[in-house]
This record gives C-alpha cells, structure tokens and sequence, in this order.
C-alpha cells in the first residue's frame, strides 16, 4: 500500500479536551459534518472554525476526546478539513470513534511535547513519521497498521465494508 502523507498547520491545545469543548451539546442538532465543523472546538477556540485549512492538523496533551461518547466530536473534526490529530493520549472510546469515521490520530509524548501552535507538519502514517517542517526535526509515532491504513482511505469503517475508495 501506498504511504499515506498528510500535510498541514498546528493548532494546538492542552490536557483533557473534552468532547463537549470539541463540539457543544448545544449544536448537536445535526450530523451534517460541514455544519457540525462550523461550531467544532467553538467553547476553547472561538476562531477554529474561521481558521482551520483543509489538512491541519490538532495537536493536544493527553486524554483527548475526554467525555461523553458522541460521534458527533470526531465527525465535526473531520468536517472542518483536520487530517490528524496528534496527542499524548486519546479517550478510549474518542479513539474508536474517530476509526471508524476514518480520522486518523496518532499518540506520540515526543512530537507534542516539540510541536508549536502554527508549525508546519509533514504526516506518514505508513512509517509513523511526523516531520516538523518548521523546526526541521521527526518525531516517532506507532504506524497505522495496513488494514487501518484501508479503513482510513476508504473514509470510515461503513465505507470500507461497502467497498470504499
């Protein structure tokens, strides 16, 4: 399989990011996507929406996606364009969520403690490389094994059963 490289701009956040900061109770009337991305992350970056590009990237400490189970969180961050969110740690059950819709995320202490709100990354999932392009540095992350590499190119777990890209 062909390496999957993704490429964007950090907007970075702290410890225990729950999944009601990621997308408020309060907009979950829909689960549109492009309108669950228009409020994502709203209660601790009121800019996010307005700001994020398509391929950014979320960096965060640990226990991200903390909180209720909702779909809607991971689904809001895949809607407003984010290719990968990098922590220390994720939420059990933020973690599978965010599979099966086909958002990868990727733990790594060493890459959030060195990566900087705005700097530039360069993302193989394949090789569990993050090249910071800004500071010139790598960080080590666990590869995505093979079939979550499928999974993630066919853009969640429903579309890979169905037979996906």
């Amino acid at each position: 399989m062909e390496n999957m490289i993704l490429k964007g701009s950090v907007h970075k956040y702290g410890a225990n990011v729950n999944t009601d900061e990621i997308i408020p109770a309060r907009y979950l009337t829909t689960s549109d996507p492009k309108e669950l991305a228009k409020y994502c992350m709203k209660d601790i970056d009121d800019n996010f929406a307005q700001t994020v590009k398509i391929g950014d990237v979320i960096v965060a400490d640990k226990n991200f996606g903390c909180g209720s189970s909702r779909e809607h969180a991971p689904i809001s961050i895949k809607g407003a364009g984010v290719s990968c969110v990098i922590a220390k740690s994720f939420a059990r059950i933020f973690f599978r969520n965010s599979i099966n819709i086909g958002l990868p995320i990727i733990e790594s202490e060493e890459a959030v403690d060195n990566i900087d709100n705005g700097d530039k990354l360069e993302i193989d999932l394949a090789k569990g490389e993050i090249k910071n392009i800004t500071k010139n540095k790598k960080y080590k992350a666990q590869p995505f094994p093979e079939f979550m590499q499928k999974l993630i190119k066919a853009g969640g777990l429903l579309s890979y059963i169905k037979g996906g890209k």
